[in-house]
């Protein structure tokens, strides 16, 4: 367990501590491909559901909602590629490769680290807490509102997918299940549609507190998906 508890570490200025290598290149270079795809699966999901006002002309020659739902489809294809390759690191990769899935909750360190963010970004404390890792709260809120939703998304995107493809299909067999589950079509789409608004929640709050916490933390946010390194500058709250 002290393993998972170090990708928590709290970062005080006493340690001397400039930088450490927290995020290995598959990692990255899946963060960055995943938050393109995402933004694809979004606008083109959005678009499927209100659709654009009809074009005149040849429906062979106008085919916008096919190439909408082409990029949707491919997409989605690629996120479950994604999904399954950020799994994989998880058990091949370093302690901070891990930390997404698996939350030291056994650590009252980390339960008041959780407490102590939230007190931060809600602007009750003036220090920052610095982590070699995610924080507690951003590891919450991935976990609840990026990973579940995106789960939920994969399999509900590919029960409707199976319905399309046929019973003889690979989809069928291993979606098929989710016509059981839902009392029909309609309420897969609306479930689908729902996680596609929590991942689009997601995104926003994600992009905001990483460049809050870049500039008022005094810690590398964006640029550590970018080298691997995070960086601390200044004076930070120290150990406890």
């Amino acid at each position: 367990m002290a393993r998972f508890d170090h990708a928590y570490r709290e970062i005080g200025d006493h340690e001397r501590i400039r930088q450490i290598y927290v995020y290995e290149a598959p990692m990255r270079l899946w963060h960055w491909l995943n938050a393109a795809v995402v933004v694809a699966l979004v606008a083109t999901g959005y678009l499927i559901g209100t659709p654009l006002p009809s074009y005149a002309g040849d429906p062979s020659t106008v085919y916008v909602m096919g190439w909408i739902r082409f990029i949707h489809l491919a997409a989605g294809y690629l996120f479950a590629v994604l999904w399954v390759m950020r799994v994989w690191w998880a058990v091949v990769g370093n302690n901070f490769a891990r930390q997404l899935f698996i939350p030291p909750i056994w650590s009252k360190r980390w339960v008041d680290g959780l407490r102590y963010q939230a007190a931060w970004n809600l602007f009750l404390v003036k220090e920052p807490r610095r982590y070699s890792g995610l924080n507690p709260l951003a590891h919450i809120a991935m976990l609840t509102i990026y990973v579940a939703p995106s789960l939920v998304l994969l399999v509900t995107g590919f029960g409707m997918l199976a319905e399309v493809a046929g019973h003889d299909s690979w989809q069928y067999h291993m979606f098929g299940w989710m016509r059981d589950f839902a009392v029909n079509t309609m309420d897969l789409h609306t479930i689908h549609r729902a996680s596609m608004w929590l991942v689009a929640l997601f995104v926003m709050v994600h992009v905001y507190t990483a460049v809050r916490e870049d500039i008022v933390s005094r810690q590398s946010m964006v640029s550590t998906m970018l080298s691997g390194y995070r960086l601390f500058k200044g004076r930070g709250r120290g150990d406890e």
